[in-house]
C-alpha cells in the first residue's frame, strides 16, 4: 500500500494505492488520524488505484468520517472501482460516504 497526501484548497486529497488489509490498515488509520489531529477535517480519499479494502480499512474510514464530522468536516471518496464500491454497498457504507468520479468534483463539494 502507498499513501500520498496533497492539499488542494482546504481539502486534503489522500491517494491510496494497492491493498488496505490487516497488515496495512494501521498505517492507513494513522495517516488519517494524523491529518485530523492537525486540524485537517476535509478529506477526499482517492481510491483510483486501490484494489482491496479489508474490514480493518473500513473501520479506519469510519473512524475518520466520525472524527471529521464531529469537527465540521467530512470524508468523501473518489474513483473507487467496482470491487471497492461493491464492498462499500455490502457493508452499508455507500449511504455514509459521498462518492465522486473526479477529484475536482470532490473538492468542490466542500
Amino acid at each position: 500500500m502507498e499513501i500520498s497526501v496533497k492539499p488542494l484548497k482546504e481539502v486534503d486529497i489522500v491517494t491510496v494505492s494497492g491493498r488496505i488489509d490487516s497488515a496495512t490498515a494501521p498505517e492507513f488509520d494513522n495517516a488519517l488520524k494524523g491529518l485530523l489531529e492537525h486540524g485537517r477535517r476535509k478529506l477526499a480519499l482517492d481510491f483510483a488505484d486501490l484494489s482491496y479494502v479489508s474490514s480493518a480499512g473500513l473501520r479506519a474510514m469510519l473512524s475518520a468520517l466520525k472524527a471529521a464530522k464531529n469537527n465540521g468536516g467530512n470524508v468523501v471518496l473518489v474513483s473507487a472501482n467496482e470491487r471497492i464500491r461493491d464492498t462499500l454497498t455490502l457493508v452499508g457504507f455507500h449511504t455514509l460516504f459521498i462518492q465522486f468520479n473526479d477529484v475536482l468534483d470532490a473538492v468542490d463539494s466542500f
